[in-house]
């Protein structure tokens, strides 16, 4: 079985040992300064250029996702942890799911809206890897949601940003 679906699936770890209900408990500092967690909860169809450790998302594992409502379950905790340390939520039905900035969403802001942040390219990945596995409605949501952040706060998201991160959401605006 691929690596991602036995770690979604809860039946094996990481590549370094973790299950995801191991990394759904960890703080905001942890979260932060660990870097090679993120492509094991949003991973990608393409090698990651920073964690050569990562799995790759095959149209297999993509079927897979959008077959099984557990595995989507599974990956919309991972989004909602990710969602808390962004100080965002998501609210409503997973058809009609909205994104917006959370009643903390200043203080924890301060932690990553700034200009260059490592934080934005991994935003990009949780907007394209939630498209890729069957999760397009939250994916668009996410993308709005980062749109409408970059507009209120150009001085920290430049145009180039704002750009990826829609064309991670499949390009809509």
């Amino acid at each position: 079985m691929h690596p991602l679906l036995r770690f979604y699936r809860l039946e094996g770890p990481d590549s370094r040992g973790r299950m995801p209900s191991d990394i759904w408990t960890w703080d905001a500092g942890r979260l932060e300064s660990v870097h090679d967690y993120i492509q094991w909860l949003f991973p990608l169809a393409e090698p990651s250029a920073f964690n050569p450790d990562a799995p790759v998302v095959t149209p297999e594992v993509a079927d897979a996702f959008r077959a099984d409502p557990e595995l989507r379950a599974r990956l919309r905790r991972s989004l909602a942890l990710m969602l808390d340390f962004y100080g965002l939520t998501a609210t409503g039905p997973a058809d009609e799911v909205t994104i917006a900035r959370g009643a903390d969403f200043e203080a924890k802001s301060r932690g990553w809206l700034r200009a260059g942040n490592h934080n934005f390219l991994r935003l990009t990945r949780i907007v394209a890897s939630l498209r890729l596995l069957g999760l397009a409605g939250h994916s668009r949501a996410l993308q709005h949601c980062l749109d409408a952040i970059a507009h209120d706060r150009s001085d920290a998201v430049s145009a180039t940003t704002r750009e990826y991160w829609r064309r991670a959401g499949g390009g809509d605006r």
